[in-house]
C-alpha cells in the first residue's frame, strides 16, 4: 500500500495556515515589545522616578536584606506545607458532615453549617488576630502560647471553611446515579462516599482547590501582623532600620517565585480536566 500524501490544495491551505501562524506570533510579539516599551519609558521618565528607583529598587538594599528575608521566608513555606494538608482534611470532613443524611449526624451538620458560614464571614486577618491574641489570653493549660502554631490553627480554620464548600460542590456534582449503582453493588452509604463519591469530587475541583492554596501562600504573610517574624515581618524590620522599601521587594519576589509556579499548574490542570471531559474519558 502507497503511503498517504496530502493533497496539492491541502498542502497550500498548511503552508498559509503556517504563513497565517508566524504572521500572528511577530505581530503579538511586536505589540508586547511597544506596549511594555511605552510602560517602561512611561515610568522612567516620570518626576518622581529618581525617588522610587533609590527608595525601592537600591541592589546593594536588596543584597543586605536578602539572608534575612529568605530566612523569613521559610516560615510561610512551612506554615504553608503544615496548613495544606490539615485544610484538606478538615475541609473534607465538613463537607461529609454537611451532604452526609443521617439523623444521628444533625448536631453534626449544625456545627459544620455554623462553622463554614463563621468562618467564610470573617476576615482571614481578623481570624489571625483572634486566635493569636485570644488563646493566650485565656490562659488555657496545655494549650500553646507559640505564635506560630496559633498562626498556623488560624489559617486552617478560616481556609477550612472555603475549602469545606468547595468539596461540597464537588460531591453534589457528582451524578445521582453513581450512588444508585454503589448501593446496588452492597456498599454501605460511607463505603460509597469513600470508594465512589469521593474520589470523582475530588478530581472535579482539583483546579479551584489550587486556587485556594495559592491564595493561602500569600495569606501566610498576614502572621507578621501578630509579630511573627515572616518574609514580611523581616522585611518590614529592615525596611523600618533602612529607610528604604527595597526589602518589601525582595519578600514580593520570593512569594511570586513560590505562586506563578503554582497558578501555571493549576491551569494545566484545568485544561486537562477539560479535555478529559470533552474526550469523555471518566
Amino acid at each position: 500500500m502507497a503511503d498517504w500524501r496530502p493533497s496539492e490544495a491541502q498542502q497550500q491551505r498548511l503552508v498559509v495556515a503556517r504563513r497565517m501562524h508566524r504572521r500572528s506570533s511577530l505581530l503579538a510579539s511586536a505589540s508586547a515589545v511597544v506596549f511594555f516599551a511605552v510602560v517602561a519609558l512611561a515610568l522612567v521618565s516620570s518626576p518622581g522616578w529618581p525617588t522610587v528607583r533609590a527608595t525601592f529598587f537600591d541592589w546593594s538594599q536588596a543584597v543586605e536584606a536578602w539572608p534575612d528575608v529568605v530566612e523569613g521566608f521559610w516560615v510561610n513555606v512551612r506554615l504553608f506545607l503544615l496548613a495544606e494538608p490539615l485544610i484538606l482534611l478538615l475541609g473534607l470532613a465538613v463537607a461529609a458532615v454537611r451532604v452526609s443524611r443521617s439523623p444521628v449526624l444533625v448536631p453534626l451538620r449544625m456545627i459544620a453549617i455554623g462553622y463554614t458560614d463563621l468562618f467564610r464571614g470573617l476576615p482571614t486577618i481578623l481570624v489571625v488576630f483572634l486566635v493569636c491574641f485570644g488563646v493566650p489570653a485565656l490562659q488555657l493549660q496545655g494549650v500553646t502560647t507559640s505564635l506560630f502554631w496559633l498562626a498556623l490553627v488560624a489559617l486552617v480554620l478560616s481556609y477550612g471553611a472555603y475549602v469545606a464548600e468547595v468539596f461540597r460542590a464537588g460531591i453534589e456534582s457528582v451524578h445521582p446515579s453513581q450512588v444508585a449503582s454503589a448501593t446496588a453493588l452492597g456498599l454501605s452509604n460511607a463505603q460509597t462516599l469513600r470508594h465512589v463519591v469521593v474520589p470523582q469530587a475530588v478530581r472535579r475541583v482539583l483546579p479551584p482547590l489550587l486556587n485556594d492554596f495559592i491564595s493561602l501562600q500569600k495569606d501566610t504573610a498576614l502572621v507578621a501582623t501578630v509579630g511573627l517574624l515572616d518574609a514580611l515581618g523581616t522585611a518590614s524590620d529592615a525596611a523600618n532600620y533602612s529607610f528604604n522599601f527595597t526589602p518589601y521587594l525582595v519578600a514580593a519576589a520570593l512569594f511570586v517565585a513560590l505562586t506563578v509556579p503554582l497558578a501555571r499548574l493549576t491551569d494545566w490542570l484545568g485544561r486537562r480536566a477539560m479535555q478529559r471531559e470533552r474526550a469523555g474519558v471518566p
